[in-house]
C-alpha cells in the first residue's frame, strides 16, 4: 500500500468513526428520557445516596479496630495503641455518621417521610455503635475461639482472623446487625451483601445469632432475616436456614413476621442441610446430619440423619 492509499484509508476510518460518534447524543437523549419513566430505576436528585465503596471502607476500618494490629502495615504496640485507636475511631465515626445520614435522608426525601433530623440521628447512631465496639470485640473473641476449638485444621488464632471466610462473614454480620437494630436503612444490607459476595456466606443483618458461633468452610450458607441461632452453634457449608416458599400475594403480609427457623444452643448442622419455616425449632444439643431437609421441629438431644442411599459401584475390578 502506497502513501496515497494509506492516507485515503485513514480518512475513511476517521469519517466512519465520526459517523458512529454522531449517534451518541441520540443515545444520551434516550437515556435521559428513560429516567422519567417508571420502567427504569435510578437515583437522580440533589441529594446523594449512600456509597457502596464508602460502606466497604467502613467495614475495613471496623476490622482494624476490632482486630488491632492485624490489618495494617505499621506496627501497633503499647506505646502507640492509644494514638492508633484515637485515629482509627475518629475517622471511623466520621465516615459512618456520614453514610448513615445519607441513607436516612434518602429514605425521607425519596418516600416523602417526615423529617427525622437525619444529621443528628446519623451521628447519634454512629456514636452508639462506637460505644458498642469494646463489647463487640469480646463477642468476636468468642467466635474466634469457637473456630479454633471446632476445627482441628486451625493452627492458630492468627490463621483464623486472617483467612477464615466464616469469621469474616460473622464479623461483618455483627457490625451490620447492630446498625439494623438501630433501624438504619440500606447500610446494613450493603455490608452483609458485600460479605456474601466475598465469602459465599449469606447472613441477613436481621438474624439473631448467639455467642461462640462457628461456620466451617462456609460456601453456600444462608441465614434468613428472622432466623434465631443460640450459643455455641456450628454450621457447615451449604446449610440453609430459610423460609418456606409462599405465593406472591402472601409475601407482603409476611414481611414482618417470623419466617425462618430457630436453632437452639450447642447444635451442629452438617453440610448441605436445609431447615425451613418460622415455626421450626431445632432443640438444644441436637445434631443435624448432612443433606437433610427439615420443615418441622426437632426435640432437644436428637440426631437427625438421612437414610444411606443405595450406592452402585462400576469398575474393572468390581
Amino acid at each position: 500500500m502506497n502513501a496515497r492509499q494509506k492516507a485515503d484509508q485513514c480518512t475513511s476510518e476517521v469519517e466512519t468513526t465520526h459517523r458512529f460518534r454522531k449517534e451518541i447524543p441520540k443515545i444520551v437523549d434516550q437515556l435521559v428520557f428513560s429516567c422519567s419513566s417508571d420502567d427504569c430505576f435510578d437515583h437522580v436528585g440533589p441529594e446523594p445516596i449512600s456509597s457502596r465503596e464508602s460502606i466497604i471502607d467502613i467495614i475495613n476500618r471496623a476490622f482494624r479496630i476490632l482486630y488491632p494490629g492485624y490489618f495494617i502495615r505499621r506496627q501497633v504496640d503499647e506505646v502507640n495503641l492509644g494514638y492508633y485507636f484515637g485515629q482509627e475511631v475518629t475517622a471511623f465515626f466520621e465516615i459512618l455518621a456520614e453514610q448513615i445520614t445519607l441513607a436516612i435522608r434518602h429514605e425521607c426525601l425519596r418516600y416523602d417521610r417526615p423529617c427525622s433530623l437525619c444529621r443528628e440521628r446519623g451521628e447519634e447512631s454512629a456514636i452508639n455503635f462506637g460505644r458498642e465496639l469494646p463489647h463487640l470485640r469480646s463477642i468476636l473473641a468468642k467466635d474466634v475461639r469457637a473456630a479454633y476449638e471446632g476445627d482441628p485444621a486451625a493452627m492458630s488464632y492468627d490463621e483464623i482472623i486472617f483467612s477464615y471466610p466464616g469469621l469474616y462473614a460473622i464479623t461483618v454480620y455483627r457490625i451490620a446487625h447492630h446498625l439494623y437494630e438501630q433501624e438504619i436503612p440500606l447500610v446494613p444490607r450493603i455490608m452483609t451483601e458485600h460479605s456474601h459476595s466475598r465469602t459465599g456466606i449469606d447472613i441477613h443483618p436481621g438474624a439473631h445469632i448467639g455467642e461462640s458461633f462457628f461456620i466451617d468452610h462456609g460456601t453456600g450458607v444462608v441465614v434468613g432475616e428472622t432466623a434465631v441461632i443460640g450459643d455455641r452453634v456450628r454450621l457447615y457449608q451449604g446449610v440453609t436456614l430459610g423460609a418456606l416458599s409462599i405465593r406472591k400475594e402472601e409475601a407482603e403480609g409476611l414481611r414482618n413476621k417470623k419466617r425462618h427457623p430457630t436453632i437452639g444452643n450447642d447444635v451442629i448442622i452438617y453440610a448441605g442441610s436445609t431447615i425451613l419455616g418460622g415455626d421450626t425449632v431445632i432443640g438444644d444439643r441436637s445434631v443435624i446430619g448432612g443433606n437433610v431437609w427439615i420443615t418441622e421441629s426437632v426435640p432437644p438431644d436428637t440426631t437427625v440423619f438421612a437414610k444411606n442411599p443405595e450406592l452402585i459401584f462400576k469398575g474393572k475390578y468390581v
